[in-house]
């Protein structure tokens, strides 16, 4: 998935009220950026921060600037906005470039499901059962090499988990997506400490029959793609 215009480098000022950060461009002007994504953001917004803007000019929007990556004093990059992970999962999904996942032909997003949810991607095809795919973004990483979800309590997340356990006890297949937006990650896991409920959860649908696949992103100012699998490790 490429960014639409060119992306700006800045340097972060602050986030506040979930959804806003104030930035400093190279020229010296301060512009306030949409931040896309409602978790805690644990480690990635601390002020003087260098970060990567996406500049917009739809006259719908009343902020013309978007956060979508942190670059760390080592090189590597993390993608802060959410949407971004179904975005290039369903551009890979399309183009069967997806191990294990490929021998679905037809790919649809955003399938009411469960109680009042839409499913990421309801995968399917001729002589195959139906497979629930649920996408979670995750950027934290308090150990290096390692990644965790989620950065916050996250009571849909939990709901998303209860109600692909029962997409498997009605004869279908559901599996979880972590997609990793960290390119300093090689392996990941749940942060049980930060939701205790989810992981039980999870627990509960590992059990059931529900399936877990994680993969890292490429990313950089240009792009964020699909990476290779990375091994998930259970809480």
């Amino acid at each position: 998935m490429r960014f639409q215009t060119p992306l700006l480098p800045a340097v972060l000022i602050r986030r506040y009220k979930r959804f806003l950060a104030d930035a400093t461009l190279p020229d010296g002007t301060e512009v306030t950026a949409h931040c896309a994504n409602p978790g805690s953001m644990m480690g990635l917004a601390t002020p003087g921060s260098r970060i990567w803007l996406e500049p917009n000019d739809d006259p719908k929007k009343q902020l013309k600037f978007g956060w979508r990556l942190v670059e760390h004093e080592n090189g590597h990059f993390t993608g802060v906005d959410t949407s971004v992970p179904n975005r290039a999962l369903k551009a890979a999904l399309l183009a069967q470039q997806v191990p294990g996942l490929s021998i679905y032909p037809t790919v649809q997003s955003e399938v009411k499901y469960g109680e009042n949810s839409r499913i990421d991607f309801l995968l399917s095809g001729d002589g195959l059962p139906d497979l629930y795919v649920e996408v979670k973004s995750v950027t934290l990483s308090r150990t290096p090499g390692l990644a965790e979800f989620p950065d916050s309590v996250t009571a849909r997340g939990t709901k998303h988990l209860n109600e692909l356990q029962q997409m498997v006890a009605n004869g279908h297949r559901a599996m979880m997506f972590y997609l990793v937006q960290r390119t300093d990650a090689a392996q990941v896991t749940l942060a049980a400490d930060i939701d205790p409920t989810y992981a039980a959860a999870f627990k509960s649908a590992r059990a059931a029959g529900v399936g877990v696949l994680a993969h890292a992103c490429h990313i950089s100012p240009d792009a964020i793609t699909l990476g290779p699998p990375l091994p998930f490790i259970d809480p």
